[in-house]
């Protein structure tokens, strides 16, 4: 008989690209050949972290700065963190506003464990990273707002308007997981002024309605594209949006572990207090090395001017071969880039027949195919929250770019099968 553990535990699902990536590996393990474009994370021998941050973070350990940080992180973290973001974002927040921990996972806990009990209204978009278990862990009233291509799977003021009344959170994300597109100007000033509408209704004690801005990858755009945050588009949205940022993927540092959460001090406290007793905190030595790190210059700006490079290459070449296969009249399809790591593609078989007979007759069927024949392992937007979409995840950070003609010819060999 299966023993019965907490209501939480028994109905959490477990990160499916997780699991995907598991699967992966097994294969992998095996010696198939796979073009794996699944994990939202970097291969260090193709992206190594910048040279003067892993030189500083070897040096911290020999200065055996291995004991516990500050519980908000250490002072001098957060004073470059705020310097980081008034020249980089003209963002003007004190250390007392910003709060460290390991990474972004934690932080974004703690916003959820902070502002919403059981029962809240949290909005977010799909397909989106992970708001949904997040929502799930407070025992929160999940609205969902369904997106489209036409916007490039962004959310439209629009749609969120008539569920911002006695709503808690609303959590955006741009440039966005896993979509690698980015919010339009118009769409976040509007969002802001609804959140700035709704919290000028509730008066006295009444809860007020927060705004996570989840912007982990904002360095990282391309061509026209451009960044935009709430405080900077409507400064009166400062008592109300927490920032979510790390060195995670703007240096490819993934596994540092060094993320920081800055908005009103109030609420940054008791996230803080949260913290101190889940002990997420990021390591001494990392967070040592990335004070000074960060106010290198120079050497950020080098760094982040061949990262993006390779980046971009390496999404516009894939991009561009999803486009060669529809003109020749495949049912896929691409987003341009605009920022991430990440490039939006659709793979639409369902109905297709494979060389055996086998009908694919939904999109798992396809996620299936295209990993079993072609060995194009991608994440599906149902992972994200978009059910039954044909659109996938596609993540550059561990990509060869001399093998990227090669899965081309497995990917069009493996269409070409189908009936």
């Amino acid at each position: 008989m299966k023993e019965k553990l907490s209501n939480l535990s028994e109905t959490l699902i477990g990160s499916e690209i997780v699991k995907l990536g598991g699967d992966i590996r097994e294969k992998i393990r095996m010696g198939e050949k796979i073009y794996n474009f699944t994990v939202g994370d970097f291969d260090p021998n193709i992206f190594p972290i910048p040279k003067a941050l892993e030189n500083e973070i070897v040096e911290a350990y020999r200065k055996h700065f291995t004991n516990y940080p500050a519980a908000e992180g250490n002072l001098d973290l957060r004073q470059s963190i705020s310097s980081f973001l008034k020249e980089r974002e003209q963002l003007d927040y004190s250390p007392e506003e910003i709060l460290v921990a390991s990474g972004g996972r934690p932080l974004i806990y703690s916003l959820f464990r902070a502002v919403a009990d059981k029962g809240d209204k949290i909005i977010y978009a799909v397909p989106s990273w992970n708001n949904n278990h997040y929502t799930h862990f407070v025992e929160g009233e999940h609205v969902v707002i369904d997106t489209t291509v036409e916007n490039h799977f962004m959310p439209k003021a629009e749609d969120m308007q008539k569920h911002m009344k006695g709503a808690t959170l609303v959590c955006l994300c741009s440039p966005q997981n896993p979509t690698g597109t980015t919010i339009s100007k118009e769409d976040l000033e509007s969002i802001c002024d609804m959140v700035l509408e709704e919290n000028a209704r509730r008066v006295g004690k009444s809860k007020k309605l927060y705004l996570m801005y989840d912007q982990m990858y904002w360095h990282l755009t391309y061509g026209k594209t451009k960044h935009y945050n709430p405080v900077s588009l409507r400064p009166a949205m400062r008592p109300y949006t927490i920032y979510i940022d790390a060195i995670s993927k703007v240096f490819a540092a993934t596994g540092v572990r060094v993320g920081w959460a800055f908005g009103p001090t109030y609420v940054i406290n008791k996230m803080k207090a949260l913290l101190t007793h889940i002990g997420a905190w990021s390591p001494m030595a990392e967070q040592k090395a990335t004070a000074k790190f960060l106010l290198e210059r120079k050497q950020i700006d080098e760094f982040l001017d061949h990262f993006k490079k390779e980046l971009e290459e390496r999404l516009q070449s894939i991009h561009e071969g999803f486009m060669a296969l529809k003109k020749d009249g495949f049912p896929v399809d691409s987003i341009s880039p605009q920022a991430a790591i990440y490039l939006t593609v659709k793979i639409d078989l369902t109905g297709k027949k494979t060389e055996q007979g086998r009908l694919l007759e939904n999109q798992p069927d396809v996620t299936s195919y295209i990993l079993d024949d072609a060995k194009l392992a991608l994440v599906p937007f149902s992972v994200f929250g978009a059910r039954n979409s044909p659109w996938y995840r596609l993540s550059v950070g561990t990509c060869h770019k001399e093998e990227i003609p090669s899965m081309f010819r497995q990917l069009r060999h493996s269409l070409l099968k189908l009936s």
